[in-house]
């Protein structure tokens, strides 16, 4: 049976669609070294590498295949992404000024013969599509890396189109 669906839920910007998903996004992420987390050029927001940080700690260390299963690699990818939305909505002050996710990179730790990089991924990708809509939907690169800072599994870089 389909459940129809509501022009509320159609017509929800992302901070409602954060809040209908009930997600809680962190604080706003601070540098590890020395740049900064978000730069706008333009109608482009670009996000500097995220990492699956909570609570100012690593929630994960590791490589998938090695120390990490598909699923704890999800996890981190997940974390990291809600740390893209919380440095963009610091930035814009709401998310709904972000008109397209344009790129999702996603580089993942692997032992080299780690072979799921799309299932990590998607987790990112598939929070995206939740609170942007899947007309949003961004291009994608994904990438298995020998290490990443700190020891962490995921780092997720993201170009958003923002409207003035």
């Amino acid at each position: 049976m389909n459940t129809p669906v509501s022009s509320h839920t159609v017509q929800a910007g992302a901070e409602q669609r954060l809040h209908d998903h009930n997600m809680q996004l962190p604080p706003v992420p601070t540098p590890l070294g020395a740049y900064v987390e978000v730069v706008q050029t333009g109608n482009l927001l670009f996000l500097s590498g995220m990492l699956p940080v909570a609570g100012g700690k690593p929630a994960y260390l590791g490589r998938l295949g090695a120390e990490l299963t598909v699923e704890d690699g999800r996890k981190a990818a997940a974390i990291a992404c809600l740390n893209v939305l919380s440095a963009a909505r610091g930035h814009l002050g709401s998310l709904d000024k972000v008109s397209r996710v344009v790129r999702l990179g996603v580089s993942i730790a692997t032992d080299g013969d780690f072979r799921e990089h799309p299932k990590v991924a998607d987790a990112a990708s598939e929070m995206l599509v939740q609170v942007f809509g899947e007309a949003k939907i961004s291009t994608r690169i994904v990438l298995g890396v020998a290490s990443l800072p700190l020891g962490m599994p995921i780092e997720l870089e993201v170009i958003f189109e923002v409207t003035p």
